[in-house]
């Protein structure tokens, strides 16, 4: 953090941090926020590739600084500057090693009225990274039909939950399961909800 007091008493300062989530390079994100009296005007963050005004004079300056080659390549290896050397450093490092799901549940919950009488939940939980895949699988075939989803909750310690929902109406001897794909795994962990619609969860 590099902090200047001007002497009117208004303050310019940046934070410059890292994003790890994973120890890719690929997968860490670099953010530099500059702030004014306490508010951030400007960012460049790695994933987006130029600068971003939340103000005017924000705006502004986002403007100016992309329109500048020099301050863009500069930004632009930044990630490789400031974060690269430092994934080994990082206190949290053994944190990012990809951790496989902990727990993979499925369930019946009240579906939100409408069109189907059934709704099942797939919840997983304690992986890292964060991008995961959930499908619905109804005899083997994927569906997406009637299937809605959480973004990746972060659980605050570097771990992540997610809850993905199937609304359906019951078909005779139909099998339907949740399938999840993550690094972490060799294979995809599948839960089966079985024949019987109105089974416990598994």
């Amino acid at each position: 953090m590099l902090c200047v007091l001007s002497p009117d008493g208004f303050k310019n300062y940046v934070v410059v941090r890292c994003v790890f989530n994973s120890t890719e390079l690929k997968d860490i994100e670099l953010i530099v926020s500059f702030y004014y009296n306490k508010d951030e005007i400007v960012r460049f963050s790695s994933s987006v590739g130029e600068f971003v005004g939340y103000n005017e004079l924000g705006v502004n300056t986002a403007e100016y600084w992309n329109n500048n080659p020099a301050e863009l390549a500069k930004m632009r290896a930044g990630k490789e500057i400031y974060c690269k050397h430092n994934i080994g450093n990082c206190c949290c490092y053994k944190s990012l090693t990809p951790l496989a799901p902990s727990l993979v549940t499925l369930r019946s919950v009240t579906p939100p009225g409408g069109k189907h009488t059934h709704m099942l939940m797939c919840s997983v939980y304690d992986f890292f990274p964060k991008h995961i895949s959930v499908k619905w699988l109804r005899d083997g075939k994927v569906t997406t039909s009637d299937v809605t989803s959480t973004e990746e909750l972060a659980d605050g310690d570097w771990y992540y939950q997610i809850h993905s929902y199937l609304e359906f109406t019951p078909r005779s001897g139909e099998k339907i399961s949740c399938m999840v794909e993550h690094i972490s795994l060799s294979n995809p962990v599948i839960r089966d909800w079985g024949r019987n619609p109105e089974a416990s969860s598994c």
